[in-house]
């Protein structure tokens, strides 16, 4: 994990840059999926991080009617 662009609480929109991550000497920028608000973070900054692993939760904005 390179870099933490968002904590718990944040809200987020479509495509707004989560984290940073590297892999082979390459940065890949995890993006948010939907718009909503960060449920939790579960990395943290310099942490080795394993295939799978639940890096960030997003609550869905509830969408006006």
């Amino acid at each position: 994990m390179v870099r933490l662009l968002v904590a718990a609480g944040d809200s987020v929109k479509e495509g707004q840059p989560l984290m940073i991550l590297e892999a082979m000497k390459m940065e890949h920028v995890l993006t948010a999926a939907r718009d909503g608000t960060v449920a939790a973070v579960h990395a943290a900054e310099g942490a080795i991080v394993s295939d799978g692993a639940v890096l960030a939760e997003l609550e869905a904005v509830a969408k006006a009617k």
